[in-house]
């Protein structure tokens, strides 16, 4: 196994939209986020990675971008942007940006001129078909709920959208559309990046012929990512992408590809495959989904959160490299969902980056993770802002009959909008994110948790992970060390041994509020071993072989 920087490196990902605001207008910003650059580097953080910045019409947040060499007026400028770069390197820190190249808007300049003639070169930048007897192309549904096709009645065809109407699907096959995206990337890379996040990266190829997706349940419309993920010129494209792009550059990368197994991830990661670094994977986030998909709420059990990460832990190893993260922009706060948001906030906080600093892989941070951030629950549907939330409250209320009450109870669970409210600096109104009115509502256990509290505080959440970091960067077996899973108690505990270079670890999780008693593993006594970092103050003896770990405790050992 090789040693690379982005192995060593601990990321933290910045939402700009809601990290911090430098003009008042409600809307995060560069200049804002170069004024919190301090505190990154303070905390110990690596590399940064920035979600969409580019110019778009904002349909979805930025993850539709109108122009790939423009900035978001609302961010700022070129020479904003210039200027937080230098900024982020002047500090030892890495920037990498967010490439979201299955898709652009409807807005972009390419597709305004594939629109607008069947016969202009720009046509087959994009997908387009006729129409299938006065219906769609298939039967395809689109991630936001609906068809995944919009009839341009111009044109008299349509065009493939997996996400938003205003969000056209690439057509990957077309080699002119490929030049021009390698171009716009080494544009980038030239300017001094240090890598990218590659959005749905494994979606740019889809089944030939373009199929109708299997009936799995009686809508109109059909998931169908068996089709469009991990399709049959998927690692063709990334080869290329490789060979003409990121070869010749010292980055790091990392490609978002919903349902792959770790043996498809392998093939993405391998070392002599050179595609991409690392891959975020699903699985775990959707083991409270149930078998209607993401908003068919089902309980999570530790066992089968066990059963994924051991895979990915075992099924990696040797062959490629684990990002390790608990949520992002997409996905509810990990403390709520995984942890326990109210009584045991801080504990299980720390419990939870534990369990993501001392795994094999490079971790994740998400903006306000650190200081222990919660999901929101508003009131009304009206102050939500996400596209997907929206839409799906649209359908599920208007089309399938579900209560208000029941659509919201499974929002305030996993709707995107948890983890987009602004970051909580200090008990100054709207948090210290802003002095207007912010484009979404900040959660109002403001004056509890924020950055300025948590730093007083040394033993707030923050101060447990900049430790986590520091430790990490003094203890390469928290790196690059073998993972072996323990499996005594696995219903309530989580355990796991690392061992590297004749070093050892021993890693004991309790996941549930309730103190459970712990069967120590055979060579673990407390006078041949160092205990490395715990959320708890007081530590019984490991001398007689069983311990109690108290509620959400961490504990981890080093000999």
């Amino acid at each position: 196994m090789s040693k690379q920087w982005w192995k060593e490196s601990v990321i933290y990902q910045i939402y700009p939209r809601s990290f911090a605001d430098s003009n008042g207008d409600g809307i995060g910003d560069l200049k804002g986020i170069i004024s919190k650059l301090d505190y990154l580097e303070w905390l110990g953080i690596d590399v940064i990675w920035l979600s969409p910045v580019y110019d778009s019409p904002n349909d979805d947040n930025g993850y539709d971008i109108r122009d790939y060499y423009g900035i978001m007026k609302e961010f700022g400028t070129m020479d904003d942007w210039e200027l937080m770069l230098s900024e982020v390197h002047k500090r030892g820190m890495k920037l990498i940006m967010d490439l979201v190249i299955n898709h652009s808007s409807d807005e972009c300049e390419w597709f305004v001129k594939s629109a607008s003639s069947k016969t202009s070169p720009y046509r087959d930048y994009y997908i387009w078909r006729p129409g299938n007897g006065g219906q769609e192309p298939n039967n395809w549904e689109s991630h936001f709920s609906g068809s995944a096709w919009k009839y341009h009645e111009e044109t008299d065809e349509y065009f493939l959208h997996l996400f938003s109407k205003k969000q056209p699907d690439f057509n990957w096959e077309n080699e002119a559309l490929r030049s021009e995206l390698y171009k716009m990337m080494t544009w980038w890379l030239d300017k001094g990046i240090d890598g990218f996040r590659m959005d749905v990266i494994n979606m740019i190829s889809k089944a030939e012929g373009l199929p109708d997706a299997a009936e799995v349940r009686d809508t109109p419309y059909q998931p169908a990512g068996d089709l469009f993920l991990n399709g049959p010129r998927v690692h063709e494209y990334i080869k290329e992408m490789n060979e003409q792009v990121l070869s010749k550059y010292d980055v790091m990368t990392v490609g978002e590809t919903p349902g792959v197994t770790p043996d498809d991830a392998a093939l993405f990661t391998g070392e002599d495959r050179n595609e991409l670094n690392m891959v975020f994977q699903f699985d775990h986030m959707d083991v409270d989904s149930g078998p209607g998909g993401k908003w068919d709420i089902q309980p999570w059990t530790l066992s089968e959160l066990r059963r994924i990460l051991d895979g990915w832990q075992l099924g990696l190893e040797g062959r490629g490299w684990n990002s390790l993260y608990l949520n992002n922009h997409d996905q509810p706060r990990m403390v709520s969902r995984f942890g326990d948001d109210k009584e045991y906030r801080v504990k299980s906080a720390k419990m939870l980056a534990t369990l993501l600093h001392t795994l094999q892989g490079t971790p994740y941070i998400y903006q306000g993770e650190e200081i222990g951030m919660t999901n929101v629950e508003f009131d009304s549907i009206d102050d939500y802002r996400d596209i997907e939330t929206l839409n799906m409250y649209k359908e599920a209320t208007e089309e399938r009959g579900i209560s208000h009450d029941e659509v919201m109870r499974r929002i305030y669970i996993k709707g995107r909008d948890n983890a987009r409210t602004p970051m909580q600096w200090n008990q100054t109104k709207h948090a210290g994110f802003t002095t207007g009115e912010p484009w979404l509502a900040v959660n109002q256990n403001y004056e509890e948790i924020n950055v300025e509290e948590a730093k007083t505080d040394k033993n707030s959440v923050l101060h447990y992970y900049k430790k986590l970091i520091a430790l990490r960067k003094e203890n390469p077996i928290m790196i690059y060390g073998a993972y072996r899973p323990l499996d005594e108690n696995k219903e309530a505990v989580y355990s796991y041994e690392r061992e590297w270079e004749g070093k050892k670890l021993l890693v004991m999780l309790n996941f549930t509020a309730t103190p459970q008693v712990y069967k120590v593993p055979p060579g673990w006594m407390k006078s041949s071993c160092e205990l490395l970092i715990s959320n708890e103050a007081i530590h019984p003896s490991l001398e007689d072989g069983t311990i109690e770990l108290s509620s959400y405790e961490a504990r981890v050992y080093v000999k």
